[in-house]
């Protein structure tokens, strides 16, 4: 089983920050059935400053670790690319600082504010498509704009990008309003993996499983299905499914917040 989105990796941004947290992490992701986990820092998020080099540098650290240990969890290189104008500069700058999900392969994963979708994002998400790239919008669910209005997410879906709710939302651990919202995404057709983001093993830690049961219990186990099967090609480079996504018709309003 393979989770596409984590912060694994201590010293680096607001998730681990000793390796001993970090061995601690995969401990908790090998109990929750995981076998490959894409370690992904936040970058460029205003905070956060972790180029490519310095993540792979730091993945590699990671495995050697785990196996020192005698945990039996792939750590696989990604980032977690906060929604910045110059994205694309910085794809085409000499010493390339921008990391795909499992390096070398087209997934990037995009962080929205939590508040709202700056006007520049559809331009930018075609811009990064025409360069090549898929975009992934993480933890849709989360985001202010996109749960009053999910239409804002359909458009993104529509015009070729993908999107990755967050196992806890789906599970319920957050909130019932963003088990609501992500439901409904679901049902539409505009979720195409389920991930941890896990920071930590005590608030933000892994629930993957939990939400694999949760949607098999309440959509079937074909969407499960999907969800594993796309996030398994992320780490061999295939592509994935992709359903017709569905406009959201009637305007809902969620008002619970992350």
């Amino acid at each position: 089983m393979v989770d596409i989105h984590s912060h694994i990796l201590w010293g680096l941004d607001d998730g681990a920050q000793q390796p001993e947290d970090t061995l601690d992490m995969a401990r908790a992701a090998v109990a929750d059935g995981i076998t490959h986990i894409v370690a992904t820092p936040h970058h460029k998020d205003g905070k956060y400053h972790n180029p490519a080099a310095s993540i792979r540098e730091r993945v590699a650290e990671a495995n050697v670790l785990l196996a020192e240990h005698q945990i039996p969890l792939t750590v696989l290189p990604g980032m977690e690319l906060h929604l910045y104008g110059e994205v694309i500069e910085d794809f085409h700058a000499a010493e390339q600082t921008i990391l795909t999900l499992n390096d070398a392969q087209q997934f990037i994963l995009l962080e929205l504010p939590h508040d709202h979708v700056p006007c520049y994002t559809q331009q930018l998400l075609f811009d990064i498509q025409v360069e090549g790239y898929v975009p992934i919008i993480a933890h849709p669910e989360r985001n202010r704009e996109i749960r009053e209005h999910p239409n804002t997410l359909y458009r993104m879906i529509e015009k070729g990008a993908l999107s990755q709710l967050t196992a806890a939302s789906v599970a319920g651990q957050f909130s019932a309003d963003l088990q609501k919202i992500s439901l409904d995404l679901v049902k539409h057709n505009l979720v195409h993996f389920i991930a941890c983001d896990a920071h930590n093993i005590t608030r933000r830690g892994f629930a993957l499983q939990a939400a694999y049961n949760w949607v098999e219990k309440n959509l079937g186990v074909s969407y499960v299905q999907s969800y594993q099967e796309n996030a398994r090609k992320i780490v061999s480079g295939h592509e994935i499914y992709v359903p017709e996504p569905k406009r959201v018709e009637k305007r809902k309003k969620f008002l619970g917040l992350f």
